[in-house]
């Protein structure tokens, strides 16, 4: 299969463009776009036999659900069987933008779309040329993020292209995503809420909202062996092909433990790599070290946590340390995705 790239400069300017990335969705085609949070490998929602070619063409297991993009809410009511005073506020509050909200599916819905689940994903992007690509697809997109399964989710065309070359219709380039990580996921089927997926929506935003909002217990320890209710719970995602480990301790700890780790790869021949912030990075003597920013701007290190683990994957990197980064807020989506790519591996010092 020839896979056709091309350029999106903005909705407005690019009708054409979106209008034939819409057929090929109604065909049950498969294209990628760009969404504010990640690229996105799209399909129609509603047809399984393209959900099926979403997890083929990812090599994804077909019992992690794939989240429905929408772009109005009208569109919500016909893939649910209702839909709740909590996600009312919610959308209200925070849609267009990076939440996907899990509710009761409507038979509209195909199990093929949602890992078998009675439930379904659910989000509006904020990004225009995403909502006009919904539109022209029919209003109901399938979309994972567009990587090959378990690798580094991709913040710009390029990285879509090195993974699914030739597996898909089209990926359409619309620059670099604004925000890097992918969307938080509340499931609203329980009560209280709880949070699948921590991201940009924080648990202290929706609380504002919702009042008690609970975490899944799995988002900071080793999957559970129960089918995954959202993406990104129960498989191992993000990872670079090198080892990654994260070290967990006091600043100057860590920092000596993984100089003397790097020092030891460097023994054995193994080009070695180190996930740091700007003010630590210049201690490190990697062969490829790479700063996610100010320990303090967590939106700038989910921003470039994906482009650097892709960055080591291009350098050929065996061995990756990086620092932990512990907090609140966008700082618990960054760890959440640290660890799943890492595997869980973390050192305590």
């Amino acid at each position: 299969m020839l896979t056709r790239v091309v350029q999106i400069e903005e909705a407005e300017r690019s009708k054409d463009l979106l209008y034939e990335a819409g057929e090929i969705i109604k065909a049950g085609g498969l294209v990628a776009f760009p969404t504010e949070t990640v690229y996105g490998l799209g399909g129609d929602a509603l047809n399984p036999a393209s959900s099926r070619k979403i997890y083929e063409a990812k090599g994804r297991p077909s019992d992690n659900p794939l989240i429905v993009h929408i772009a109005d809410m009208e569109a919500l009511q016909a893939i649910v069987k209702c839909v709740p005073e909590a996600a009312k506020r919610l959308a209200e509050a925070f849609w267009p933008g990076p939440l996907t909200m899990i509710l009761e599916k409507s038979v509209l819905v195909p199990k093929e779309t949602t890992g078998g689940l009675e439930t379904v994903a659910v989000r509006m992007p904020s990004d225009d040329v995403a909502l006009a690509f919904i539109r022209a697809a029919g209003g109901y997109v399938a979309a994972p993020s567009a990587n090959r399964s378990g690798r580094p989710s991709p913040t710009r065309a390029e990285y879509v292209a090195q993974d699914l070359d030739g597996r898909i219709e089209m990926i359409l380039d619309g620059g670099d995503v604004t925000l890097g990580l992918e969307s938080t996921i509340v499931d609203l089927t329980v009560e209280p809420p709880v949070i699948l997926r921590p991201g940009f929506i924080t648990r202290e935003m929706l609380r504002q909202k919702l009042g008690h909002v609970e975490e899944d217990e799995t988002l900071f320890r080793p999957d559970s062996g129960q089918a995954p209710k959202a993406p990104g719970m129960k498989y191992r995602h993000y990872a670079p092909q090198g080892e990654l480990v994260i070290v967990r301790g006091p600043a100057e700890a860590v920092t000596e433990y993984i100089s003397g780790k790097l020092d030891d790869g460097r023994l054995y021949s193994k080009k070695t790599g180190v996930i740091a912030t700007d003010e630590t990075i210049d201690q490190y003597k990697a062969d490829v070290p790479r700063s996610v920013g100010k320990r303090a701007d967590a939106a700038a290190a989910a921003k470039g946590l994906y482009r650097i683990l892709r960055e080591f994957d291009d350098e050929g990197v065996d061995l990756i340390y990086s620092e932990s980064f512990e907090g609140a807020g966008v700082s618990q989506a960054v760890m959440n995705r640290l660890l799943k790519a890492a595997g869980h591996k973390v050192i305590n010092v």
